[in-house]
């Protein structure tokens, strides 16, 4: 017996574990475990704290290499392994960790430092399709491996490889990926990786990860409690919040009921609060609100909170347009998503938010908001802009909407660009109140790829097998798309539930339903019939859409067919699809906007722009507001991506032949007028078309301009859009087209765009600070209304692509987010005069270029000549030199100047009397019909403005500056 009692001795032995208790989100945590041959007593031996994440216990092992073990919190709640047995099999002597998951046998304390530190790194190979992946990389502070770098060729599992990398001392590295040729370098920043075990999955890196190599267990716990709910009422909103609940493997998201008088609403928030509002006045409301995981887990509800509203605050007022002459103004083009964050709440990223790279930049695509336009309206001013141009607001539904031409509900303004206090109605107030016209962009040619709701919505295939569950979201009763509102089952805000159907539906048109086809989809799944939005396929009516795509971008087809499949083409030839346009567009000039940009303009027939929706907006506004309505201006984007004076020698697409009337006669019958319209312009060609002399001084004289055949729509002007790689070639390019307006005067005139840059340029215009003064200073003299595109004013992203859609990161786009360069505060003072700024907007408004433009549209404002004048070049000499010539008898105004840029010019023939120049101060006597201007310096101008009776020149405006001086 004693023998017996020896030998167990002499092989009893050791062992210590250390566990990670964040993974569980535990506070305690137990060993259970057979080390001694038996199982202890459940829940088994306390674990003693260790060092911080980490508690400890050691046990007493016996004669066998392993022994079982698994963890709890004491509470019921476990963590087994995923592996058969459901156990971890820990060895019987050493040091071990369990980490996520994971056994780390023999990896010593975690609490002890060492001097040595290293990082296991997973990399996930599916969808870059990579067969082999090295990792190249650099410790902090340390040198980077010889490219390509080293192999990753640790086992790991399916879809991902692996390395272990020693960093020393260091605690972290910088690190890219590549398969020998191509790169993965977080589009052009470098990975930032620390110590332990690191996953790289699309972009997207995690910190001390589970091994995606490891199974989870089954989540059957749910989340705490959520505690500290409170209910706060403000007029007739009340905002809820409290305190996040914890999970075991992270809360997906909360649920939310109100009571008011036995009536229960659900709501399912993004965050740990929400704003209910446009409730009943002097109303009680009860809130109670419970949490959820990715596995339908629920916690209980939380105890009630309530609150009860007060009066019922006014609505904002409709607003109303500011009228007056549109050439007045400057225009400032504002993508609102990327402009400023006023409120976070309503940040969205949409399905293509870790494939674009934006999860990595903690960037989603919708981040600006209305009410950051508001708080930033100063700034607009300050640069001495009167107008803003903003991109769509209607409700978008596609995969990557944030610039707002992918409408599906026409009749609603997206919610991820609306919050308390900051509607789009409060925008629009806003910014009139501060002297600021709101050009709103619109869409007359197409919907989102689903169609239109209201009108027709698509029902496409969406079988949710093994390959496609992951996009095609299962149907949840009552929930209706908002693109704010999250999901509970899916957890998304870009939910598709209501759009697919395995079944055939009623009605149904599309041929060969759920039929497969050859095809695959990007990640090699196979692809059904009519699984995808398609105007050839039969899915969308004929009455309502087009049914083809167009292959020929110059030919008829280019005005009646698809551009792309996110763009489901309207048949704006049907009077359902007209009286459902024009409702809806009259809705926007309800609420006081004092313009429309419109969109893809040259794909709808003049014909049908010129009898149906040109008229039946201005016929409203006017209506509407009398006066102020007449002023109503719109312009449209006519796409004539050539430096020619007609696109390819076609006038139906070409620019200025939107400007006019119809000149004969078509039938009633819109679908043949369209093509009896096309076919004779064609026919008449280039060399018959209207001519006008309404931009043109007949001498030094101006003239009534003839409006008679004017269509109602001005334009973008393209071709100098197009030249304004230099600002002469843009000049002398203008010029050259101006006779085929009706009246170029009303052109709107920008150097690049969020679609363009010069000469049909993918990125943003990079031709240095110079080049971009002496573009603004043509643009801000020259006949036209001067348009610049957000950040132009500092060349924010200059060379970067403008749009490369979710296959790169908008942070590294012309389309970036511009928020950075505008927090601290501003004021304005005046238009192009700030009253105080402080932080990052302080800094920005000290650019050389915002600078030069605050001066610049100074200058414009107090010279009605170089708003709305006729110009001339006859008897000048000068690269750059014109004449200008404003007359309106009825107000006593009659304004006359001469401008040079960039270089002198000499004036002949023009009337005598005293000149002043508005740059320098200089006063000129002519007596002789002659002034020779002298300036030099790019950018830099002559303003030589003349006295006349009643009109006294100015003199010098402003202050000098980088370009704008002696």
């Amino acid at each position: 017996m004693a023998l017996l009692l020896w030998s167990q001795a002499a092989f009893a032995g050791t062992a210590t574990v250390y566990y990670y208790t964040p993974y569980k989100a535990w506070s305690t945590a137990y060993l259970h475990h057979d080390a001694g041959g038996a199982w202890t007593t459940v829940p088994g031996a306390s674990m003693s704290a260790a060092c911080t994440g980490w508690v400890t216990a050691t046990v007493t092992t016996g004669t066998a290499s392993t022994f079982q073990a698994v963890f709890n919190d004491g509470q019921n709640r476990w963590d087994n392994a995923a592996t058969s047995t459901g156990n971890y099999s820990v060895p019987t002597s050493g040091t071990h960790q369990v980490k996520n998951g994971q056994l780390l046998a023999s990896a010593g304390n975690p609490c002890t430092s060492t001097g040595t530190n290293s990082a296991e790194v997973f990399y996930y190979t599916r969808t870059r399709g990579w067969s082999a992946v090295n990792l190249h990389y650099a410790p902090t502070g340390g040198t980077w491996t010889t490219p390509p770098g080293v192999a990753m060729n640790e086992t790991a599992c399916t879809d991902w490889v692996k390395k272990t990398v020693s960093l020393g001392a260091a605690t972290g590295m910088k690190a890219d990926f590549n398969n020998g040729s191509t790169w993965d370098n977080n589009n052009g920043a470098d990975y930032t990786l620390g110590t332990g075990r690191i996953t790289v999955k699309d972009g997207v890196v995690t910190a001390n990860a589970a091994s995606p190599c490891v199974a989870l267990p089954p989540d059957t716990t749910a989340p705490s409690v959520p505690s500290g709910v409170t209910a706060t009422a403000s007029g007739t909103t009340i905002t809820v919040t409290w305190n996040a609940s914890t999970d075991d493997r992270g809360v997906t998201g909360y649920t939310l009921t109100r009571t008011s008088a036995g009536n229960v609403t659900t709501v399912f928030p993004s965050g740990t609060s929400y704003t209910d509002s446009g409730l009943t006045a002097q109303t009680t409301y009860s809130y109670a609100v419970r949490a959820f995981d990715a596995a339908s887990n629920t916690s209980a509800w939380s105890s009630a909170a309530s609150a009860t509203t007060g009066s019922t605050p006014p609505p904002p007022p409709a607003g109303t347009p500011l009228g007056g002459d549109i050439r007045e103004d400057s225009i400032y083009f504002v993508m609102t998503a990327r402009f400023y964050d006023g409120d976070a709440s309503n940040n969205r990223g949409g399905s293509m938010h870790t494939k674009s790279g934006n999860a990595a930049n903690n960037d989603p695509m919708f981040r600006g908001d209305f009410k950051g336009l508001i708080q930033k309206l100063d700034y607009i001013k300050a640069l001495g802009f009167s107008a803003i141009w903003i991109t769509p607001v209607v409700l978008n539904r596609s995969d990557y909407d944030y610039h707002g031409y992918h409408g599906w509900d026409f009749y609603r303004v997206d919610p991820r660009l609306e919050s308390s206090g900051a509607s789009y109605q409060d925008l629009i107030n806003a910014a009139h109140t501060k002297g600021l016209k709101i050009i709103q962009d619109v869409v007359y040619n197409h919907s989102s790829r689903w169609g239109a709701k209201g009108l027709f919505s698509a029902k496409v295939y969406g079988v949710r097998d093994t390959q496609w569950s992951w996009y095609y979201d299962a149907p949840a009763s009552g929930f209706v798309y908002d693109g704010l509102t999250v999901e509970p089952t899916s957890g998304k805000s870009y939910y598709n539930g209501d759009l697919w159907s395995t079944s055939e539906p009623a009605g149904n048109t599309c041929r060969n339903w759920g039929v497969p086809t050859s095809s695959t989809s990007q990640e090699g799944y196979r692809i059904y019939n009519c699984q995808w939005p398609n105007p050839t396929s039969g899915m969308f009516p004929a009455s309502l859409f087009h049914q083809c795509w167009i292959g020929n971008w110059e030919g008829e087809d280019s005005r009646s067919c698809w551009i792309h499949e996110d763009l489901a083409d309207f048949n704006t030839e049907n009077a359902t699809v007209q009286a459902f346009l024009i409702d809806v567009h009259n809705r926007f000039i309800d609420r006081g906007v004092d313009g429309f940009r419109v969109d893809t303009a040259v794909h709808i027939p003049r014909v049908t722009w010129n009898r149906r929706f040109l008229p039946a907006a201005h016929a409203y506004a006017e209506s509407k507001f009398g006066a102020k309505g007449r002023d109503f201006f719109m312009f449209g984007e006519v796409g004539s991506f050539v430096n020619d004076k007609w696109n390819r020698g076609s006038p139906n697409h070409s620019a200025q032949f939107f400007t006019w009337k119809e000149r004969r006669t078509y039938s009633s019958d819109d679908v043949a007028a369209a093509l009896e319209q096309y076919n004779y312009e064609q026919t008449q060609g280039t060399a018959n078309q209207p001519t006008s002399t309404n931009a043109f001084l007949q001498g030094n004289a101006w003239h009534a301009p003839d409006s008679s055949q004017f269509s109602g729509m001005s334009v973008i002007d393209m071709r100098m859009h197009m030249n304004f790689g230099e600002a002469s070639n843009a000049f002398w390019n203008g010029k050259d087209s101006d006779d085929s307006y009706n009246d170029a005067t009303y052109n709107v005139v920008y150097v690049d765009s969020h679609d363009y840059g010069p000469n049909k340029s993918s990125t943003r215009y990079a031709g240095g600070t110079d080049a971009w003064a002496e573009n603004m200073s043509l643009m801000w003299t020259f006949r036209g209304i001067p348009t610049l595109y957000y950040g132009s004013e500092i060349e924010f992203q200059a060379g970067k692509p403008i749009d490369c859609g979710p296959t790169c990161a908008l942070a590294t786009t012309g389309r970036a987010y511009y928020g950075a360069n505008l927090e601290g505060s501003v004021t304005a003072s005046d238009f192009g005069v700030v009253g105080s700024a402080s932080g990052a907007v302080a800094t920005t408004l000290s650019k050389p270029l915002v600078k030069h433009v605050q001066r610049l549209n100074q200058l414009r404002r107090r010279i009605p000549a170089l708003q709305k004048g006729q110009y001339s070049t006859d008897g000048i000499s000068g690269s750059m030199a014109f004449k200008r010539r404003f007359t309106d008898a009825a107000k006593g105004v009659d304004s006359f100047v001469l401008v040079t840029v960039s270089g002198g010019a000499t004036f002949s023939g023009i009337p005598n009397g005293t000149y002043k120049d508005a740059i320098t101060g200089d006063v000129r006597t002519v007596t002789g019909g002659s002034l020779t201007a002298t300036v030099s310096g790019k950018g830099n101008l002559r303003v030589y403005v003349l006295d006349l009776p009643g009109n006294a020149a100015p003199g010098k405006i402003g202050v000098d500056g980088p370009y704008l001086k002696p």
